[in-house]
């Protein structure tokens, strides 16, 4: 593999960039507590509520995990309360993933079709998309986060599944990926199949791209780290083969360094929702109302200007939206 020193000095500081503005587990607003607009409130973080009785459990047999609350506004229920008394809606994100949720050099501000979203939920609850205090968290912190009260929404491109809707609750899916392998050009690895054998692989920690890999190495070892961006520079650093990461992420890396390429197909569908506390009910209705808005209008829907704003020109031929399904 080439060195490619500008690549890779780019994605260093990149990450340190990120280094700097990821909170140690424990640290945040709380629930409840005085809303910021930087990142690095410091307030503890609340006990998270116990779930009631309409807690948004998963059912005993797990066949669509995608399957949400039905949208309901109106009548503000205690999560919804909750923020308003506070003022600022508290987002959990990535600041690091190109075209999702990243820091724009040119502003230092986060943007991306996540952020979007975010400002979406922000201005339906508040009245003002500029309400919103955005912490940066790793990947495998994302579920915790939500648990302990540190955060009122993750919108991060977490994958819905029958494990994590035992743990979190989801909104309705807002886009829909697979994972796929990303490598240097010239590798000899074709796709996520037997090429990878004594390659190394590398994929962030607590993500889906890591339980395909454990469940299905062909022959490779792994490589965990705390975030995607950490994988793209140690493929540019030669010290991993291969990433797996979800299509939409590793399509944006690609972007970025021309260097490396996606090969073979998606092996998975990954849909994407916005991820809640279990006790947040009414909050998961109403970020549900909001994605019915956000999809409505057809082409001149606010999701298919996001799309072609961040999104159209690494993912091409995507028409719209994933459809919605409820299950009550």
């Amino acid at each position: 593999m080439g060195s490619r020193p500008a690549a890779v000095a780019a994605a260093a500081c990149a990450l340190a960039a990120v280094a700097t503005a990821v909170l140690p587990a424990g640290q945040g607003p709380a629930r409840g507590g005085p809303g910021r607009s930087s990142s690095a409130a410091h307030a503890a973080p609340a006990p998270a509520p116990a779930p009631g009785p309409e807690a948004a459990a998963a059912p005993a047999q797990c066949t669509d995990p995608e399957a949400s609350l039905r949208p309901a506004g109106g009548t503000d229920g205690p999560a919804v309360q909750r923020i308003k008394a506070r003022g600022r809606l508290i987002a959990g994100v990535d600041q690091n993933s190109y075209r999702w949720g990243y820091r724009n050099p040119a502003d230092g501000e986060l943007s991306g079709f996540d952020i979007d979203l975010v400002r979406a939920v922000a201005k339906d609850i508040l009245g003002d998309p500029e309400k919103v205090t955005f912490l940066a968290i790793p990947t495998s912190r994302r579920i915790p986060a939500l648990q302990t009260g540190k955060v009122d929404i993750v919108a991060r491109t977490m994958t819905i599944t029958c494990d994590r809707i035992r743990q979190v609750a989801f909104s309705t899916a807002y886009f829909e990926s697979g994972q796929q392998v990303m490598v240097p050009k010239g590798s000899p690895v074709t796709a996520f199949d037997d090429s990878l054998k004594g390659k190394k692989v590398c994929t962030a920690e607590g993500s889906t791209a890591e339980l395909k890999v454990r469940e299905e190495p062909h022959g490779s070892s792994l490589l965990t780290v705390p975030n995607h961006l950490d994988c793209l520079v140690r493929l540019q650093l030669g010290e991993v083969d291969a990433v797996v990461n979800d299509r939409a992420l590793a399509a944006g890396q690609a972007a970025q360094d021309p260097s490396v390429q996606l090969v073979g197909k998606p092996f998975t569908t990954e849909p994407y929702g916005v991820a809640m506390n279990l006790a947040d009910t009414d909050l998961v209705r109403r970020v549900n109302k909001v994605l019915e808005d956000y999809r409505g209008g057809g082409a001149a829907s606010l999701w298919m200007k996001a799309y072609e704003r961040w999104l159209a020109s690494d993912l091409k031929g995507i028409t719209g939206p994933p459809m919605p399904k409820y299950r009550d």
